[in-house]
């Protein structure tokens, strides 16, 4: 018996999957089956991840992928609107899906590098407003804080030597 929850998540996919082909049948680009079980992985994961965990656990499953599919069929999804790319400040890319979620800001630490999501409302309350007076139609935002966390165990920090 499926939870409710599993469904939802089945008839998630199943929209993305619907989604990605049509972009790659516009775009003449091949369905292959790489591409799809990209796509599921990354929408069978929470919060954000970076090329190289997408890569390892894919393998980990004994997924037949290479690097360079994985990278490239990132790019596709990100240019489909599918996923979310994020460059937190480090020199590494960072992903996440992105349909069918919410709007959502970060807060990056800047010594242990975890981040942190949050939704405010004031903020969609602000972009609304901006948008109003400066007649512009603002598709999306991206609003990334940058600090130190301020908790004294902090597991992610690290190490002074």
């Amino acid at each position: 018996m499926l939870l409710k929850t599993d469904t939802m998540a089945d008839n998630k996919y199943e929209e993305v999957k619907k989604i990605f082909t049509a972009f790659l049948e516009k775009k003449e680009l091949r369905k292959t089956p790489e591409r799809y079980a990209i796509l599921e992985e990354i929408y069978s994961k929470n919060g954000h991840f970076d090329v190289d965990s997408l890569y390892v656990s894919m393998k980990n499953k004994n997924y037949h992928v290479s690097r360079a599919t994985v990278y490239n069929t990132l790019d596709l999804l990100v240019e489909c609107d599918l996923v979310n790319k994020h460059q937190f400040g480090k020199n590494l890319a960072m992903y996440e899906k992105s349909y069918g979620f919410r709007q959502h800001d970060h807060l990056i630490c800047l010594e242990c590098n975890k981040v942190l999501e949050f939704c405010d409302p004031r903020v969609q309350n602000i972009q609304n407003l901006v948008g109003e007076m400066y007649q512009f139609q603002i598709v999306h935002h991206s609003l990334n804080l940058y600090g130190q966390c301020l908790k004294e165990n902090c597991p992610d920090r690290p190490k002074k030597s």
